[in-house]
C-alpha cells in the first residue's frame, strides 16, 4: 500500500541553474505528471521536443515563450496552460530572468 505523503510544488527549487530540472511526481503506466523548472539560458535552441505522448502543461511560476514549430510563438505567464497533441515539436524560446519558471505537465497516451 502507498503511503500518503503531503509534499509541496514550490519545495526545494534551486535559484539558478545552468539546465531545465525534469522531476517525476507520478509515473505510472501511460501517466507521467512531473515539475518542470527552466531557468533563464537553460533551453537550448536546436532542441526541439517531439514527443509520443500528449501533453497538458500549465505554467505556475515565473512566464516563458514557447516556440512552435510552425514559428508560432505563445507567451506563458502564470495561470496559462495548453495542450500540446503527440508530435507536436516545440521548445521553451524564452524564461522569466528573475526567477525559476516552474511547470506542471501531464504525458498521457
Amino acid at each position: 500500500m502507498m503511503m500518503v505523503e503531503k509534499k509541496n510544488i514550490f519545495e526545494n527549487i534551486l535559484q539558478y541553474s545552468d539546465k531545465e530540472i525534469f522531476e517525476n511526481i507520478i509515473l505510472n503506466g501511460n501517466l507521467k505528471i512531473e515539475r518542470i523548472i527552466s531557468y533563464p539560458n537553460s533551453t537550448q535552441d536546436n532542441i526541439w521536443y517531439d514527443q509520443p505522448q500528449d501533453e497538458w502543461v500549465i505554467l505556475l511560476q515565473g512566464s516563458a515563450t514557447l516556440e512552435l514549430e510552425d514559428e508560432k510563438l505563445l507567451n506563458l505567464n502564470p495561470g496559462d496552460y495548453l495542450f500540446l497533441p503527440s508530435h507536436t515539436k516545440h521548445k521553451v524560446r524564452e524564461t522569466n530572468k528573475e526567477e525559476p519558471t516552474i511547470w506542471l505537465a501531464i504525458h498521457y497516451k
